[in-house]
C-alpha cells in the first residue's frame, strides 16, 4: 500500500482516538466517577468490547452516513474525518463530552458544500432527530430503571456489602455491553467516510469467508479507539461521573444500563431484522451519541430525585458543545478542503456530472415523470448536483418526488465491465449465479448507474429485488460492490 494512502487514513485513526478519548469513555464514566471501578479496569474492558462490537457488528450504521454524503475521494475523506476529530479534540480539551456522531455529520456536510454534492434532507432529518430522541430515551430509561431498582433493593433488604459487590459487577457487565454497542454503532463515524473510497480490496480468508474492504476498515478503526480510551479519556469520565450530578453507585449503574440500552437499540441489526420480520416498525440503524445518551440517563435520574444536586450550568455547557460541534467541524472541513485542493494539489472529490440526455428523458417517462418541462436542461452538462438542482428549481414545474427522480437518473457516473477486474470480482461476495451474469456482460459500457442495474435485472432474476428486505439489502451490497469495482476512471 502506498505511503500516501496510509497518511490519508491517519485522520480516521485520529477520529477513532478522539472517540475513545470522549464517547467511548462514557460507558464507564459514571462507574469511574463514583470510584466503583478503577480507570485501568474500565479502560481494558471498554477497549476489548469496542473492538469486538466494531468488527462483528460494525456495518449497521455506515449505510445511513453514506446516504448523507458519499465522500468519493480519499483526500476528501481524510479532511472530513480530520475536521470531525479536531472539533471533538477541542471540545474534549475543554472537558466537554461531545459527540463524534455530530462531528462527522458536520464534516460530511462541509465536504458536500465544497464538492457541490446535495445533502439528503431526509437522511439529515433522520440523523438529527436521533440527537433529540437519544437523550430523551436515555432519560426515560434512566428514570424508570432507577425507580424499579430502588424498589427492588428496598424489598430485598440486602446487606450493604452484598449490594456493593453486585453493583460493581453490574457496572462492569453494563459497561461491557455498552462498549460493544458503541463499537457496533459508532465505528461508522470513525471509518464510514472512507468506505466509498476505500483503498482496500475484498479478500478471501482461507476460502472460508470474504472480508470486505469496509470490514478491513472496521478492523483497524477500533484499535485507535482503544488507544484513545487509555490515553485521554479519564478527564471526561470524571466530568460525566462527578461534575454533572454526584451519583451513588446504584445510580451510576442505572446510568450505564440506560445508556447501553439506547446504544443497542440503534446499533443492532439483529433487532432490526426481527422487528421487520414480525411486521413491526423497525428502529433505524443510525450512529447516535453515547455522550448524549449518558447525559440523558443522568438527567433522568436527577429528575426522579426532584432535580436536587443536578448541576444545570454544567448541563448547559455540555448542551452548547453539542450544538457548536457540527458547525465547527463543517467550517474546518470546508476550509481544509480548500487548502488541500488548491495548495497541496489533492483531488478532494471526484467530479460526477449530471446530464439530462434522451436516455434519461425516456427513463423518466417510463417512471411517470412528464418530460415536457425539461427542454431547458435537456442536453446540458452540469458539473455537480447543486448546479442541476438549481436549474430544476428555476423551472419550478416538478414536485419533490419527481425532482428527486430527475436528479437520480441524470447522475452520469459511467461503469465499464472490464475483464481486467475479474480476478478481484471472483474473490468478492457474489453468488455463482450473480457472478455468471457479470461475466456475461464483459465489455459493456453503461453511462448511467441505473442502466447497469436494469440490465442485470433483465438478464437474471438473481439481480432482481424481492419482498424480503434482508435479501434486498444484500442485493444492494452486491450491486455497490460491482459498481465500485467497475466504475470508469
Amino acid at each position: 500500500m502506498e505511503i500516501g494512502v496510509l497518511i490519508f487514513l491517519t485522520s480516521g485513526l485520529f477520529l477513532g482516538w478522539a472517540l475513545g478519548a470522549n464517547d467511548a469513555a462514557n460507558v464507564f464514566g459514571t462507574a469511574v466517577g463514583t470510584r466503583m471501578v478503577s480507570f485501568s479496569t474500565a479502560a481494558i474492558i471498554c477497549s476489548i468490547f469496542v473492538i469486538l462490537g466494531a468488527v462483528v457488528s460494525g456495518a449497521g450504521a455506515a449505510h445511513t452516513l453514506g446516504k448523507l454524503g458519499a465522500v468519493n475521494a480519499l483526500p476528501g475523506a481524510f479532511m472530513a474525518a480530520f475536521s470531525a476529530a479536531l472539533s471533538v479534540y477541542l471540545m474534549t480539551k475543554a472537558g466537554l463530552p461531545v459527540s463524534t456522531s455530530q462531528a462527522i455529520v458536520g464534516g460530511i456536510i462541509g465536504w458536500n458544500l465544497f464538492s457541490g454534492t446535495l445533502t439528503d434532507a431526509a437522511t439529515l432529518t433522520k440523523i438529527m432527530s436521533t440527537w433529540v430522541l437519544c437523550p430523551v430515551l436515555a432519560a426515560v430509561f434512566g428514570a424508570a430503571i432507577f425507580k424499579l431498582t430502588v424498589r427492588v433493593l428496598r424489598w430485598a433488604k440486602m446487606h450493604l456489602i452484598r449490594v456493593d459487590a453486585y453493583t460493581r459487577l453490574g457496572l462492569i457487565l453494563a459497561g461491557a455491553f455498552g462498549s460493544y454497542s458503541l463499537g457496533a454503532n459508532n465505528i461508522a463515524n470513525v471509518m464510514g467516510v472512507f468506505v466509498p473510497s476505500s483503498p482496500f480490496n475484498d479478500i478471501s480468508v482461507a476460502g472460508l469467508f470474504t472480508m470486505t474492504s469496509a470490514q478491513q476498515l472496521f478492523l483497524i478503526g477500533p484499535i485507535a479507539i482503544a488507544v484513545g480510551v487509555f490515553t485521554y479519556s479519564k478527564r471526561v469520565m470524571l466530568t460525566v461521573g462527578n461534575e454533572l450530578l454526584p451519583l451513588s453507585p446504584i445510580a451510576a449503574w442505572v446510568a450505564v444500563v440506560s445508556h447501553s440500552i439506547v446504544l443497542f437499540l440503534f446499533a443492532s441489526q439483529g433487532l432490526k431484522h426481527l422487528l421487520e420480520s414480525s411486521g413491526l416498525p423497525s428502529i433505524p440503524l443510525v450512529p447516535v451519541s453515547s455522550s448524549q445518551a449518558v447525559v440523558g440517563a443522568v438527567l433522568g435520574i436527577a429528575l426522579v430525585q426532584g432535580g436536587r444536586g443536578f448541576r444545570w450550568r454544567v448541563f448547559g455547557s455540555i448542551s452548547l458543545g453539542w450544538v457548536i460541534t457540527p458547525v465547527i467541524a463543517c467550517a474546518i472541513c470546508f476550509v481544509g478542503l480548500f487548502f488541500l485542493q488548491n495548495v497541496f494539489n489533492q483531488n478532494t472529490y471526484r467530479e460526477v456530472p449530471y446530464l439530462v440526455s434522451q436516455q434519461v428523458i425516456d427513463k423518466l417517462a417510463k417512471e411517470g415523470v412528464a418530460p415536457s418541462a425539461l427542454g431547458a436542461v435537456k442536453g446540458e452538462r452540469y458539473e455537480n448536483a447543486m448546479a442541476l438542482d438549481e436549474a430544476l428549481k428555476d423551472i419550478g414545474h416538478y414536485g419533490e418526488a419527481d425532482h428527486k427522480r430527475i436528479m437520480r437518473f441524470a447522475r452520469r457516473d459511467p461503469v465499464v465491465i472490464d475483464r481486467a477486474h475479474f480476478t478481484e470480482l471472483n474473490r468478492g461476495p457474489l453468488s455463482s449465479e450473480r457472478l455468471e451474469v457479470v461475466h456475461a456482460i464483459n465489455g459493456q459500457y453503461y453511462p448511467y448507474e441505473w442502466m447497469l442495474r436494469e440490465d442485470l435485472a433483465k438478464r437474471s432474476k438473481a439481480w432482481r429485488q424481492s419482498s424480503d428486505k434482508e435479501y434486498n439489502r444484500q442485493l444492494e451490497r452486491d450491486l455497490q460492490f460491482v459498481i465500485r469495482l467497475f466504475r470508469a476512471e
